[in-house]
């Protein structure tokens, strides 16, 4: 027999439980990734861009595409990964939002060619990045002016194979063009764009006047400016206050244009914070709950030529009623919620928009005196050349006689420093001169530039002394930049005083209509005109009327049912009908309970606490509710708990004025009572008193105000107080 081998048993070690206070767990690892989402992602500095943004920029600059013609965009992508290595996707996602073709930006920063999808629709996708082509706009020749001049700090990418830029050098206030979203942790951003001519007036004035009154500033930058266009709804307060603090709310319209030829709306325009999703999805919902009856149809007309949605409408309609309806419920009203929450020096800062302007002309002015300067060293270097070789016009044939006397190479800078007293430098480049150039023509050329040169470093060494200056050609700069990409303001601005809100009774068609309530819950609108025909009422079988009342078109209605429920409904929710049809059937057009169906309907417009809602239960007891507790505060369509449910009820009657009740046993008794002997209750779901008195095993099954028919000698029927014995009907 084979003998069993023994299975060795592996210990298993268990690593030590190490505790961490969570304070120590919050420093060490959760706020190291806080500031890196802060810091290098969510929020845009000065320039106006976010890391991803710059990285993607500065890469397409390096490639040569500022100049240059289109390439690939997958080809972008790639190299821009030496510098963000997040992945081709948001890469090439975030290189979307920058471009021509999608319309994001009032000026793109990106030149492309292809389907980049649009800012204004979230199903219109972008192409892959290997059918698209893309090269910078010429507007960033502005935010690469100076980046070659030492403008701002260079610092290494992730794996220290290459240099970027920590800023760029833009010479106007990108930070406020360019739209900006972003969402870090415990703190976002949301930055509007503005006109760039505005802009420009705006900080040119502040420039000339660091201390501007905010009225003028409002004056200048006279509100934000959209890429998608629409209607600004002008709040001069909420404006202000954006101004001053970067807090506040834009709110917005859609613009459009009414075709009376063909009955249509075409929108053409809408809300920068929207999308023609978002409104149609909207819309398709109101048409299904026949809120926009005005309506017939409507559609994505989207084309080469830009956003068009049209809207069909019913013939005599009123455009201008029908569109303030949609601005009120629909998002072809939005607002963007301004949050300028920008990073200067790596910190965090909400600010207004003149206190963002006064940053980036700090910032502006650092980087124009760091290009000064290289500039300046530059003239210095060429001028100390220059003085050199002005030095050897005294005796050209001795520089020639020492070049040629020196036997060896490395001694000819040395002798040549020897021979006219002048530096390393400048005897290099005098080395280095072409025999051709060594006449005295060629020498005098270039010493005439020396004159020019001391003249040019006199005016820079003055202007890096002198702020006034320096804002002098800084505002040079942003006039040069208004003229040369200022475009006019793509949104309207529009009084929101003069703007008429809309009234929901003023928009539906008013007229006298006749409600009737059938016991089965089904319900009828119809108009006199249609009474004139026939007013004969048609039910199902086994079917009656229950209710019967005329009224308005703009009543509103409540309907009470034997589940203790109130729902609340327009009359112009219900389409009108003839007497001999059937009508709404309520508890599928109000959305009721299973086997839930109403016990009364009327006309409630007010809620007077003199009117009362007079219950009557299957024990015998009835309560009187002041219709003042079915009134509510907000627009609710359902209200539960209505009225108590320690009984099934029978019978339910709205009280204006004290009424006579005729109430029904099951052993055929009853007893003919007036509804003040039934006193108030306060609260809703109170079981009331007893009304009749019930043998055991009785229960009432009918309660009528229809008393026509009881004769008026019936013995014993009356009762003065409550509870009452019932007497039969049949005996009097």
């Amino acid at each position: 027999m084979a003998r069993k081998q023994k299975k060795e048993k592996k210990e298993i070690v268990y690593a030590p439980i190490v505790y961490q206070p969570i304070t120590e767990t919050i420093e060490k690892n959760y706020m190291p990734y806080v500031m890196s989402v802060i810091v290098s992602r969510a929020i845009p500095e000065i320039d106006g861009l976010k890391p991803s943004h710059r990285k993607l920029l500065y890469t397409m600059y390096k490639m040569g595409l500022l100049t240059g013609g289109r390439t690939k965009s997958a080809n972008i992508v790639g190299q821009t990964m030496k510098l963000n290595p997040h992945g081709d996707a948001s890469i090439y996602e975030t290189m979307v939002r920058l471009t021509r073709g999608n319309a994001t930006l009032l000026h793109p920063l990106i030149d492309s060619k292809g389907s980049f999808g649009k800012q204004y629709s979230s199903s219109m996708a972008a192409s892959a990045s290997r059918y698209t082509e893309a090269k910078l706009d010429p507007i960033c020749h502005e935010l690469f002016a100076g980046v070659e001049k030492n403008a701002v700090d260079m610092i290494d990418n992730y794996d220290a194979t290459m240099k970027e830029p920590v800023l760029l050098p833009t010479t106007f206030p990108n930070i406020l063009v360019m739209p900006n979203m972003g969402i870090a942790v415990g703190m976002a951003s949301n930055i509007c764009s503005f006109n760039l001519a505005e802009i420009c007036d705006g900080t040119i004035a502040l420039l000339r006047k660091p201390k501007l009154p905010v009225e003028k500033m409002m004056e200048l930058v006279k509100a934000p400016d959209f890429s998608g266009g629409g209607v600004i709804l002008y709040d001069a307060e909420e404006m202000k206050k954006i101004y001053t603090t970067g807090s506040g709310s834009v709110r917005m319209r859609a613009r459009y244009v009414y075709d009376k030829e063909n009955s249509c709306i075409d929108i053409i325009q809408i809300p920068y914070s929207t999308t023609i999703e978002l409104i149609i999805a909207k819309l398709t919902a109101l048409y299904k709950e026949g809120k926009i009856k005005e309506i017939t149809d409507f559609r994505d007309e989207i084309d080469l030529s830009g956003f068009k949605l049209t809207l069909d409408v019913r013939r005599g309609t009123d455009p201008e009623k029908l569109m303030a309806k949609l601005f009120k419920l629909t998002p072809l009203e939005d607002s963007f919620r301004c949050n300028f929450n920008v990073l200067i020096n790596s910190t965090p800062r909400t600010m207004g928009l003149i206190e963002i302007l006064h940053e980036w002309i700090a910032f502006r002015l650092q980087c124009f005196k760091r290009e000064l300067k290289f500039d300046l060293k530059k003239k210095k270097d060429k001028l100390h050349l220059l003085l050199g070789l002005g030095k050897i016009l005294l005796d050209i044939d001795k520089a020639i006689r020492i070049i040629r006397k020196t036997e060896k190479e490395s001694d000819v800078v040395p002798n040549l420093m020897k021979g006219f007293d002048i530096d390393e430098i400048q005897a290099n480049f005098i080395a280095e001169i072409k025999l051709r150039y060594l006449n005295r023509e060629y020498i005098l050329n270039r010493l005439a530039e020396i004159e020019d040169l001391q003249k040019e470093i006199a005016d820079m060494e003055e202007t890096l002394k002198d702020e006034l200056k320096q804002k002098a050609v800084i505002i040079q700069q942003l006039t040069e930049i208004k003229k040369k990409y200022g475009q006019p303001r793509r949104t309207q601005i529009m009084a929101a005083g003069a703007v008429k809100e809309y009234n929901e009774e003023e928009h539906v068609e008013n007229y006298p209509a006749r409600f009737v309530l059938s016991r089965d819950g089904y319900f009828k609108k119809i108009t006199f005109q249609s009474l004139r025909g026939n007013d004969e009422q048609s039910f199902k079988d086994g079917d009656e009327q229950l209710e019967l009342m005329d009224g308005q078109n703009t009543d509103n209605l409540i309907f009470l049912t034997n589940r203790q429920q109130l729902y609340r409904a327009k009359a112009e929710d219900f389409d009108n009908t003839k007497a001999s049809a059937l009508g709404d059937y309520l508890p599928v057009k109000l959305h009721m309970d299973p086997d839930e169906k109403p016990i009364l309907m009327n006309i409630q417009n007010k809620y007077p606490a003199k009117e009362n809602i007079v219950f009557i239960f299957e024990n015998g007891k009835g309560v009187r509710i002041s219709v003042a507790n079915y009134e509510t505060t907000g627009n609710r369509r359902k209200l539960t708990s209505a009225f108590s449910k320690a009984s099934p009820v029978v019978a339910a009657f709205y009280e204006k004025a004290p009424m006579e009740l005729l109430l029904t046993a099951s052993d055929g008794r009853a007893i003919l009572i007036k509804s003040s002997l039934i006193p108030i209750m306060s609260t809703r779901t109170s079981n009331g008193v007893q009304l009749m008195t019930l043998k055991k095993g009785e229960k009432l099954v009918a309660a009528t105000a229809d008393t026509a028919h009881i004769p008026e000698d019936a013995k014993g029927l009356k009762k003065v107080k409550i509870p009452a014995a019932g007497v039969l009907l049949d005996k009097k």
